[in-house]
């Protein structure tokens, strides 16, 4: 049984990789997802979809915005992906919501489901997508997507539980299309092995010829700085000279100048750079390079980027990590193929409708492991 993927926002790939890794054979069937269409408004970025996903379909990357994409003129799909852009729900920064420029791209997602009423979905987006507009814009997407005929399940997933070796939390809703009689659980790994930041940078140690390796040049003022600077700590927590301090008012976002710890997974990889967001290495004083920031995405070290190396780095940034999500496609293929395994409730919860015909949503108190 092979699905046809359409995905929307595909990014360079990660969600693609994911997908292509989770096929396994069961009684003598092939249970696979393959590529059959993805679109993204970024040239870079669709450059790396084509050059690592499906260099002999480059035709079937549509590089446009998503807003003016002909969705009618696309082929039938059987599972769709959609990543949609997470700038107007993240909690870093103002949380627009539904009034940013952003926000309403989810309903594109919704479009192309009522289109090609596919077997199932996968959509993700930042953790704050549950507070965005009071909670009301994750209430209404959960609600779309319901109406567009799938039952859904909306998790939040510390990648880190998945050995991934970062702090990466992210939603993700499932949706098995209602009249299937199939129902999705949360996967889970039981007694995951925890991937440090050091295990994925240094084990094994990145070739010498790994694509998009170069080092990132620091100036004097930053080199100085990060000296100061210990395995774990920022410019706010390390005990910097006055002379190195920063004149920041205001809100001090943890991730300036900061280091990773070595023994810990690496926190949140993002498309940032300028001011002090580059990742820090623990022991020499730089930032990493866009192939180590790869390596804590679990891309492996033959995916190529295509762009400038701060295209990359946003490109890296703003990707699904291919090992986490491929988990999660697993388990939607043990779905379809009748093959139970390990699974928690989920730590989102999606209540019956009250008498106004909303859904009712609440996060659990806890992320459950095991």
């Amino acid at each position: 049984m092979n699905f046809r993927l359409g995905e929307l926002f595909c990014g360079p790939g990660g969600i693609a990789l994911g997908a292509r890794q989770a096929s396994f054979v069961h009684n003598g069937e092939l249970f696979s997802i393959s590529h059959e269409w993805a679109n993204d408004y970024e040239k870079d970025t669709c450059e790396t979809f084509i050059k690592n996903i499906c260099p002999n379909k480059p035709s079937s990357v549509i590089c446009q915005d998503v807003r003016k994409l002909d969705i009618e003129s696309l082929s039938q799909i059987d599972g769709l992906a959609f990543g949609f852009p997470c700038n107007d729900f993240s909690i870093v920064g103002q949380q627009k919501g539904f009034d940013g420029n952003y926000g309403p791209l989810y309903s594109y997602g919704v479009k192309a489901l009522t289109k090609f009423q596919p077997s199932w979905f996968l959509a993700e987006n930042v953790g704050g997508l549950r507070n965005s507009n009071d909670g009301n814009a994750f209430q209404t997407i959960i609600d779309e997507l319901i109406s567009c005929g799938y039952d859904v399940v909306a998790n939040l997933y510390k990648f880190e539980n998945y050995e991934v070796p970062q702090a990466r939390h992210r939603i993700i809703i499932v949706g098995i299309r209602k009249d299937l009689g199939l129902t999705f659980k949360v996967p889970i790994i039981k007694n995951p092995k925890i991937i440090t930041s050091r295990d994925a940078i240094e084990t094994p140690p990145i070739p010498e010829n790994a694509p998009n390796n170069e080092l990132t040049k620091q100036s004097l003022n930053v080199v100085e700085r990060l000296k100061h600077i210990k395995p774990g700590e920022n410019a706010f927590t390390a005990k910097l000279p006055e002379s190195l301090k920063l004149n920041v008012k205001g809100a001090q976002i943890s991730q300036i100048y900061k280091r990773l710890d070595p023994n810990k997974p690496a926190y949140t990889v993002t498309g940032s750079g300028g001011g002090g967001t580059h990742i820090y290495h623990w022991e020499q004083n730089r930032a990493l390079t866009n192939r180590e920031r790869a390596r804590l995405q679990t891309f492996p070290d033959n995916y190529v980027f295509c762009g400038s190396k701060e295209s990359v780095r946003k490109q890296i940034g703003m990707a699904v990590p291919p090992k986490g999500v491929k988990i999660i496609f697993e388990a939607i293929l043990k779905t379809f193929a009748g093959i139970a395994y390990d699974n928690v409730a989920p730590n989102i919860e999606i209540k019956n409708r009250d008498l106004f015909g909303k859904m009712i949503l609440e996060p659990s108190e806890e992320y459950i492991t095991n």
